[in-house]
């Protein structure tokens, strides 16, 4: 699958909401990962896939839904997914991010999209999102550890402090 640049993405959440507004349904979604650094932020060209967290229908459903938009295109059924579901830890402040017919989608708060990187931190990518979207939080640094920190994965606590430690430093020098 190639990757999803700006207009992609809209044209891609657009559909599934059409098909649902078909049939007398919205779809709510949740955006993380690259999505959110792809509309939001404009933080990088394209992303791979589409992660998000289905609020309503039922997941089945928003996968069936998706299922159809990548046998149109000659996609991956997994172009949209809810594999970073795992990440997301407490109840998200959600802003609108896409308001499509038959489609709303929203993203969590900066400090939660932070706290999923810094868990995540597996790559580059992680890095350098994680590096944009501590720039969008204001506070020294223990402030802002402790907005973050409440979103945190369980088990994942230390390698997200030391992950946050690294990115902090990185971008703010020594304390």
């Amino acid at each position: 699958m190639a990757l999803l640049k700006e207009k992609d993405l809209v044209d891609a959440l657009t559909r599934p909401g059409e098909l649902a507004q078909e049939k007398g349904e919205e779809i709510e979604l949740l955006l993380v990962g690259g999505t959110v650094m792809v509309l939001v932020f404009q933080a990088r060209e394209s992303t791979r896939d589409v992660d998000v967290i289905v609020v309503s229908p039922q997941p089945a459903r928003v996968r069936e839904l998706a299922s159809m938009v990548a046998r149109e295109r000659g996609w991956p059924d997994e172009w949209l997914n809810d594999a970073a579901k795992a990440y997301v830890v407490g109840e998200p402040q959600q802003t609108l991010v896409l308001s499509v017919p038959g489609l709303i989608a929203r993203r969590p708060s900066f400090e939660q999209l932070l706290a999923m990187k810094l868990c995540a931190w597996r790559d580059d990518i992680d890095i350098a999102d994680a590096r944009r979207l501590l720039g969008e939080l204001n506070g020294d640094r223990d402030d802002i550890w402790s907005r973050v920190r409440q979103f945190l994965q369980p088990g994942r606590e230390l390698k997200a402090r030391y992950a946050f430690d690294d990115l902090w430093e990185e971008t703010h020098g020594a304390d």
